[in-house]
């Protein structure tokens, strides 16, 4: 809908009625609230963590990444755009901090996360000199390798562990699949926002499926307390490991390029006035302060979502004051223990089912990417091959690097980084820059997964 007042300023600094602002905010909401349910979920299950770390992981999930949007809303001092941005956490960090923790322990995963955000302010003078390295074959690279990992992963937790009771119940594989299946169908028959979140209505449709086959309990949703605040540090005090992160530092570098394409195309779509490339800064400061914000709390990297720009065009409202309201309805979720309760009390199998078609779609747009490389030429065939080579390996031969210095399998061992950063060294040897991201992004990892749904 279109909406028309006197307002004579800039839409996005428009201030709506109190009303208007919390349906519109919680709409916003809506949208992005599967990303921490199904991020934590992706780490809990991978690491063996209790319901309770997982209930506190997700409330810590909600909170930063409502304290990432009103902050990113307001932007005061600089830190943050002026723009109606949601945050998120990003699939593919999500991928590397498993890698990492899994490679060495959780406490040098959040370190890395840690680490990450304090490179984005030392990196932001200089990023743009560095998206050089990072042409399509390289970022589509990376998202086919982060699309294998996640999907080999997210596996576990429909199947359980081989050999254990119960693995690959065809109960629990049948719930993923009916999943899949209802997203899909979602995704086909509805239209507008509701095909948007199509993703959320398939995870709702196959817990309601297995809530009716006695596959999900929600006996202890409203028992213990109703407030509860996310603990910090709740592993312990952060390991710094260069080595170790290292791989999350490189994909830091992509974020940064994701960031400036989105903040470009928001402020288009909003009608901000000025120059939208002097705001670029803002959106990565805004990105660094919740991810450091996220490692004080146990998560993955906290960034910018484009998917809410969808809304943004679909209603024609147009005010960061809308995603402000969602930043803070995003912190008062987060200290509702409930909706953390009930967030962990969602099937594991439902949930695998849920991610399994969002990060295959990753892969589906790392082709795209990739299809738009000549790979008749000698150079961008050999970096693909290379690349994979070192990406999969590891991913499919888990340990193959078992044997080598602690330092090598941090790195080695790791598919993401193996692959990434063979792509960038044999693209560099080959000459081959021209075709860098250079501020355009490519859509986000797990955001542009459920956006091609609604495509």
């Amino acid at each position: 809908m279109t909406r028309k007042n006197a307002w004579t300023g800039d839409p996005v600094d428009e201030v709506l009625p109190t009303r208007s602002l919390l349906l519109f905010g919680f709409q916003h909401v809506l949208v992005m609230a599967a990303s921490p349910i199904t991020a934590v979920f992706l780490v809990s299950k991978a690491l063996n963590f209790s319901d309770a770390v997982t209930t506190s992981l997700i409330c810590a999930t909600f909170l930063v990444c409502g304290l990432g949007s009103i902050l990113q809303s307001f932007g005061p001092a600089g830190f943050g755009a002026r723009l109606p941005f949601i945050m998120v956490p990003g699939g593919a960090p999500i991928a590397i901090f498993l890698a990492i923790a899994q490679a060495t322990d959780v406490q040098t995963a959040v370190g890395a996360v840690i680490l990450t955000a304090v490179f984005y302010f030392l990196a932001l003078p200089v990023f743009r000199r560095l998206l050089r390295y990072f042409p399509p074959v390289v970022v589509g690279t990376m998202l086919l390798l982060v699309s294998v990992n996640l999907v080999r992963i997210y596996g576990g937790t429909i199947t359980g562990k081989p050999g254990s009771e119960g693995f690959a119940d065809p109960i629990n594989v049948g719930l993923a699949l009916a999943t899949i299946g209802l997203t899909v169908v979602f995704a086909r028959v509805f239209t507008g926002t509701l095909r948007r979140i199509a993703v959320m209505l398939g995870l709702i449709a196959g817990s309601l499926l297995a809530f009716a086959l006695g596959h999900m309990s929600v006996g202890g949703v409203l028992d213990g307390p109703v407030i509860a605040l996310p603990q910090l540090f709740p592993f312990g005090m952060p390991k710094f490991d260069l080595y170790a992160a290292l791989p999350l530092i490189v994909f830091s570098i992509i974020s940064m390029a994701e960031a400036t394409g989105q903040t470009i195309a928001t402020a288009d779509i909003v009608g901000r006035r000025g120059d939208a490339h002097a705001i670029v800064p803002s959106t990565i400061r805004g990105d660094a302060v919740a991810s450091l914000l996220g490692g004080l709390f146990g998560t993955s990297l906290i960034i910018t979502s484009g998917e809410n720009v969808g809304i943004v065009r679909a209603t024609g409202v147009k005010s960061r004051y809308v995603t402000a309201a969602a930043g803070v309805i995003l912190v008062l979720m987060a200290l509702f223990a409930p909706v953390g309760r009930l967030a962990t009390a969602l099937p594991g199998p439902v949930v695998g089912g849920t991610a399994v078609i969002v990060f295959s779609i990753i892969g589906v747009i790392g082709i795209d990417l990739l299809r738009r490389v000549d790979l008749r030429e000698h150079g961008p065939m050999v970096t693909l091959a290379s690349a994979l080579s070192m990406g999969l390996l590891p991913i499919l031969v888990p340990g193959v690097y078992s044997q080598f210095p602690q330092w090598a399998q941090m790195i080695l061992g790791n598919g993401l980084a193996a692959g990434t950063i063979t792509a960038v060294i044999v693209n560099a040897m080959f000459g081959a820059t021209s075709g860098a991201t250079s501020g355009q992004a490519e859509p986000s990892t797990k955001e542009a997964g459920r956006e091609a749904l609604a495509e």
